[in-house]
């Protein structure tokens, strides 16, 4: 696994991401844990300019958290509606404009050398595969799943998704790490105050490095380690969950994972994702 040392609040935690207008980088590498994964968002309101950038040596998911955009790329436009994507590739030049009442992007992406295609992804379609859409878990661990950037797509390093658990459950249970192959962040979202969440992230299950309290907009980066969360009693834990592969190409698997061993009879609860699509 990743050295722990990375593991710290100021190097994995980010608060209230979701607060800041424009567009902004939140994580990157170099100045947080994240060695490939980058996490960014862009909130716009009606009347604003668009935002225009270059993706450069980026491969770039961008994912709409709630209202609508346009997104002009390639000499195509596209709209976004809550939680459908849309996969960049590199050397793209974009622009997002606000569309309705206003829109909240995350921007999820990671240095590739390769060259894929130019994708659109929607949720309702996700919604209608059930090996992108699936519930997992048992009792206190029941949560809605949904894969937006994995096998659906073309890709060298992003998997990106949302994760919504039920009122007082855990999430990412059991625990499972994948580090030699992925690291990984949740955004957490749809958690209108007063919800809230703890979020653990540990190598040593007797001795976190991280137990943090966790709120609308606030990312937990997890280069390393088991990294379960739980909703606090009559709210919802929800998040965007966001992973970079090491190895490009090769690393990028969604569901292949290490559950931690007291826990590993049960499986990993994300099977549904391994299975081929009727």
């Amino acid at each position: 696994m990743t050295s722990c040392t990375t593991m710290t609040f100021e190097a994995c935690v980010r608060r209230g991401t979701h607060q800041a207008k424009g567009r902004r980088w939140w994580l990157t590498p170099g100045e947080s844990a994240m060695r490939q994964l980058h996490y960014g968002r862009i909130i716009l309101a009606v009347g604003d300019a668009p935002a225009e950038f270059g993706t450069e040596g980026l491969e770039t998911g961008l994912i709409c958290l709630s209202g609508r955009a346009r997104v002009e790329v390639a000499g195509g436009c596209f709209i976004l509606h809550q939680y459908d994507a849309l996969y960049l590739p590199r050397q793209s030049a974009v622009a997002v404009t606000p569309e309705g009442e206003g829109c909240d992007l995350a921007e999820v992406a990671a240095p590739v050398d390769g060259e894929y295609p130019l994708q659109f992804i929607s949720y309702d379609g996700v919604r209608q595969d059930p090996t992108l859409h699936f519930r997992a878990g048992g009792p206190s661990s029941t949560r809605n799943l949904n894969i937006l950037l994995g096998k659906n797509v073309q890709a060298g390093r992003i998997c990106a998704g949302v994760t919504f658990s039920e009122a007082g459950n855990w999430t990412s249970w059991p625990p499972h790490e994948h580090a030699r192959m992925l690291e990984e962040a949740y955004v957490y979202i749809a958690m209108p105050a007063p919800a809230w969440g703890i979020q653990l992230v540990y190598t040593d299950p007797k001795n976190p490095e991280l137990a943090v309290i966790v709120r609308e907009g606030d990312c937990v980066a997890m280069p390393a380690g088991y990294h379960p969360n739980v909703a606090a009693p009559g709210g919802s834990i929800g998040f965007l969950w966001m992973m970079a592969a090491h190895t490009e190409a090769t690393d990028r698997q969604f569901g292949v994972v290490n559950v931690q061993p007291e826990y590993a009879a049960g499986g990993s609860g994300l099977e549904a994702s391994q299975v081929s699509a009727r």
